[in-house]
Parts: structure tokens; sequence; C-alpha cells
């Protein structure tokens, strides 16, 4: 079954960086996107013919996901990572850094699949939250921590839209077995 959204749904565009590689994941593929928020990677994934999994921890934020997609309601920094054993086609993440998730998102990664990431880094303190180094990429950290997927893009730096802000995105896909 296809997940389309409602028409009367309004919602944020997806990310420019998420749109440009969506390419690469096919109708029918199995996505997940962590930490989606309200969705805005969802609805564009699942208009885009993906059967998307919404991992979130914020009940109220994932409301109207459930006529698009899976919703998982999970602290995945505090509490056991809720999908054990499941791997997807795609993996997004957008706007969230928690380091010791990185095996798990590894780990979600089916052979072939694609990983679409991107975040704050170093230098964005100066434009606002987050500030806190903690949660701010170093210097190629993305493409160092990613090293044994398939690197199809990266970039780091300050952009300007939707607003001024330090980012770094990689896009990579899995090969072999996994």
């Amino acid at each position: 079954m296809t997940h389309t959204p409602a028409p009367h749904t309004t919602h944020v565009e997806a990310s420019p960086w998420v749109q440009r590689w969506s390419h690469l994941i096919a109708p029918g593929s199995q996505v997940l996107d962590v930490a989606c928020g309200q969705g805005r990677h969802t609805h564009w994934l699942a208009s885009r013919g993906c059967h998307v999994t919404a991992l979130d921890r914020d009940a109220t934020a994932t409301q109207g996901l459930h006529r698009v997609a899976e919703v998982v309601l999970a602290d995945i920094e505090q509490g056991p990572w809720p999908l054990p054993g499941r791997r997807f086609d795609a993996v997004v993440v957008t706007h969230y850094l928690w380091r010791p998730l990185w095996p798990q998102i590894l780990a979600s990664l089916a052979p072939g699949g694609v990983l679409i990431y991107e975040t704050f880094m170093l230098g964005n303190e100066r434009f606002g939250k987050p500030s806190n180094p903690a949660f701010l990429l170093r210097p190629g950290e993305l493409r160092e921590t990613f090293k044994d997927l398939t690197l199809k893009g990266f970039e780091e730096g300050e952009v300007e839209d939707p607003k001024p802000a330090m980012i770094q995105r990689l896009c990579a896909t899995r090969t072999g077995q996994g």
C-alpha cells in the first residue's frame, strides 16, 4: 500500500538535500526517518511512494503522521533502540545529532541502502541554536564516521536558506552484503 499525505495536510517542504538525493530511493522502498518531528521528510518520501517508518519521541509532533507512515514512539537517547534487527532501504536523519546512535543507524541500513544525513556543525553557535558543541559536528565528521559506505555527496559550511547556519551533509550508500 502506498502512503500519500492527505490533501489538507500542511507541512514544511523537505530539505533540499533530501530532495536532491531522494532519486536514489526507489518507490516502494522501506525508509526510516530518524527523529522525524512533524514529519516533513516522512511526508515527502511517502508522497514519492515509499513506505516510511517515522521515529520520534514526541507523540504530539507525530500525531498527523499515522495517515502516511508507521509511527514508532521511543526515546532513542534514553531507552533501547526500538527497531532491533530491522533494516531499511534508506535512512534519513536531519537536524538531529546523537553520536551514540550512529552504530544503530548503520546497522539499520540494508545492503544497497541509502543514508541521507544533514545536521548542524561547529560554527553554528554564531547563528543561535544548537550551540552546544556536543550537538555540533566537527569538520568532516559525517564523512569519517560513515567512511565504510560509498560516498555519493558531502558538503559542509555556511548556508543562508532556510536560515543562516553551519551545516554538514552526507549522502552515502551501503554496498555488498553489509
